[in-house]
Parts: structure tokens; sequence; C-alpha cells
């Protein structure tokens, strides 16, 4: 519709992708949210190639940091622009934009919030680079640390921790992947939840269980209790906390988070 020329190869390590590339004489190449790109195309430019990333190098390097940063319960994350180099998310880094992650940012909203700031944040790193007036400065590297690709296994909810790191985690990988547990042998994805005002109720209960409330759908966490909002149970739509309640109607002291017998290979 644009009219740009798009590429699709197989493999990045394709000889007529390279020359494709080399033939548009390029002064420099953006990288965001792609591959890992061969050492031969990112020094291909004579201004070499930039990267912008979500989060606040070096901390969370890797696929996923804005889910590691909500899931870590970050007070702040940004952008980086960094000139790429071998090893991935190391490069020398360009410039930063801080902003503050709210108590109730999910992964959908942050990760909005990040993308309406990115295409100024480029045009600022593209000036820097040309006027020249960039800087760049080396990651540190005792700060650094992963923010990996979370797996499917990765998203399986631990009530074992204290209800705010469980909140934490559930917000995290809302909507996506999406932070799930079982029951009754069935995956049901939490999409929302809040701790809950009672960190006394239902002490001598084991994680997981469902606490007997009549309006509110209470879960035990460590220390305290969580509200489960919204959720996904396997095969239905999203529904509220009430509706789930009023519809499997759980026996006394039942529990999510027991794993059924296909264990750790249902994924």
């Amino acid at each position: 519709r644009l009219g740009l020329v798009v590429h699709r190869p197989a493999s990045l390590k394709d000889e007529e992708f390279y020359e494709a590339l080399k033939a548009y004489g390029a002064d420099i190449i953006v990288v965001v949210a792609f591959q890992i790109l061969p050492e031969k195309l990112f020094t291909l430019p004579p201004l070499g190639s930039i990267n912008i990333h979500a989060s606040l190098l070096p901390k969370y390097r890797g696929a996923a940091p804005i889910n590691w940063a909500l899931i870590n319960g970050e007070k702040e994350t940004g952008l980086t622009s960094f000139f790429l180099k071998k090893k991935v998310d190391t490069g020398d880094i360009i410039l930063q934009e801080k902003i503050a992650v709210t108590d109730n940012d999910t992964f959908d909203s942050l990760s909005a919030r990040l993308s309406d700031l990115a295409g100024p944040f480029l045009l600022r790193t593209l000036d820097l680079i040309e006027n020249p007036k960039a800087e760049p400065r080396p990651q540190k590297e005792e700060l650094a640390c992963p923010a990996p690709k979370i797996q499917p296994f990765d998203a399986m909810i631990d009530f074992g921790l204290p209800a705010e790191r469980v909140r934490n985690f559930v917000r995290g990988l809302s909507s996506q992947p999406g932070a799930y547990t079982f029951f009754r042998g069935k995956r049901v994805k939490i999409l929302s939840c809040e701790v809950h005002n009672s960190p006394g109720q239902g002490a001598d209960a084991p994680p997981g269980t469902i606490l007997p409330e009549k309006r509110k759908l209470l879960v035990r966490c460590a220390n305290s209790v969580i509200e489960v909002r919204t959720l996904v149970p396997e095969g239905k739509k999203p529904m509220d906390g009430l509706s789930f309640l009023n519809g499997v109607k759980p026996q006394p002291w039942e529990r999510f988070g027991e794993i059924p017998e296909r264990g750790e290979n249902y994924k």
C-alpha cells in the first residue's frame, strides 16, 4: 500500500538477501523486535546498525524485556538505542528514555506506550548519529540481567509466591502469552487479579486454594489472598470471577494449580 519493498528471506544468511541489502547502499540499518542479524549484515552500512530495545539496557537483555520488567515489579523502564555487536543486546548505548511503570500496567498497556514513544525516539537517535552528536557509551556489565523468551511452562502461576508477586506475574503476561494454572485438570488463564485486603483469610489453606466467598473469586497465596478478576477457562471465553464461581461451583477448599497427569508435557 505504501509502495515499500519487503524482503522475507528464509534465512538471514541467504546470499541473495545480503546482495539485495547491499544494493540499497543504505547509510544505516535499523532493527526493531527482529531476529539476530549476522555480523556480515550489521557491519554492511558505513554508519553501522542500530537497535531500539524496550528496556533500559543493560537491564533486561533478551526477547521479553517488557514481560520481565513487569514480573519483577519494576517502577520504571524505557527505550534504549544502541549499536549492534556480535553478542546480543550488548552494544554501545546511543540514547535512552525512561518512563514510569504504573501499578495498573499490563504487558499490553506498557507495550502500547513504549510503541508510541519509539517513532520519535528513533528520529532523535538518527539525528544524534547524523549530526554527529552521538557519544555512545559502553554498557555496564555488572548491571546486566537477562529477559529470555517466555516459554510455555514459564507462564504457569506459582501460588506459593507472595500475593503481590503473583499479581505482578499475571500482569506481566497479560494478555500474551497469558499466565495460567489448572482447575479440575483443565488449563485456566488468569488475565487480571488484585491483592485482596484480607491477608489472614484462609491462612491455613494450601496455596492455590479457592476460599469460600460467594461474590468474589479469592485464592490463597503464600502470605495473603488474591482476587481473580478476569480469567479464561480452557475452551471458553473470558469471564469475571463471579461468573466462574457460578459456573463451576467449586467444592470447599478446591485448588488451582494441581497439574494433571500429563504433567510437564502438558504445555
